[in-house]
């Protein structure tokens, strides 16, 4: 049953992800210009404006990005649906009387078979305009999964003492810099996918990427008791992973 709903919201991502693909190359190919623009005008204010002047060109290049997809007929479409589908949803429960049955248990059948769980606190939690820094003194470790807008993220693993096994480090961008420092015993595996922007990881550096996807591990990473993950993904940015 899992599965069988997995396989229909991917393929409802799909179904989606062709329609807006269609509508930009297609159909609309003037928003390509639009959308380049405003992420371009987003990346140069946090890369190299400062002050007010990169406060500005922030501002203006992302109103310029959400006028551009909300211009699009297949967002337009999608947000409708979504608006009938809770309004559907508010009416049907409107018109159904709920019924509640009280469960009376004896206190000697009653067991407690819940398994005990332990909750960690996340270092980062999602943000979309925000600078995500690991503490410049000792942490406690827990693994990274994050999904963020327009931010910058450090990574500083020398302060922390990882588990054995596999550590996980992953974080979406919209626009934004990563900055990763992996001590020099630990072995690594970086997958970076990017659209626009520029990488350097330990002595691999490319500027000017154009929708690629890097993949690159040290060579004793199968072998190790220890050892790293790191999955970005990014519109625009600039991943950076070096020895410390």
């Amino acid at each position: 049953m899992f599965k069988q709903l997995k396989d229909n919201y991917a393929n409802w991502v799909y179904v989606v992800g062709g329609f807006l693909l269609l509508e930009i190359f297609v159909f609309n190919p003037g928003l390509i210009f639009s959308l380049l623009v405003s992420i371009g005008m987003i990346y140069i204010a946090k890369k190299s404006l400062k002050g007010g002047a990169g406060k500005i060109l922030f501002w203006i290049g992302l109103l310029l990005l959400i006028v551009s997809v909300l211009n699009m007929v297949t967002v337009k479409i999608i947000l409708l649906s979504i608006l009938a589908y809770y309004i559907f949803q508010l009416f049907q429960k409107k018109n159904t009387t709920d019924i509640i049955k009280p469960i009376i248990r004896d206190k000697e059948t009653v067991t407690h078979t819940e398994e005990p769980i332990l909750k960690k606190k996340e270092i980062f939690t999602n943000s979309f305009y925000n600078r995500n820094v690991t503490p410049d003194h000792v942490y406690e470790w827990n693994d990274i999964n994050i999904q963020c807008g327009i931010t910058n993220t450090t990574v500083d693993l020398s302060y922390t003492v990882l588990p054995e096994g596999e550590t996980v480090i992953m974080i979406k961008n919209i626009v934004g810099d990563v900055k990763v420092y992996i001590p020099y015993d630990m072995e690594v595996s970086i997958n970076h996918s990017i659209l626009f922007g520029s990488y350097h990881i330990f002595g691999e550096a490319e500027e000017n990427v154009w929708n690629q996807n890097v993949s690159i591990r040290t060579a004793d990473f199968d072998q190790a008791e220890t050892r790293v993950k790191i999955f970005t993904s990014f519109i625009a940015g600039n991943l950076e992973v070096k020895r410390i």
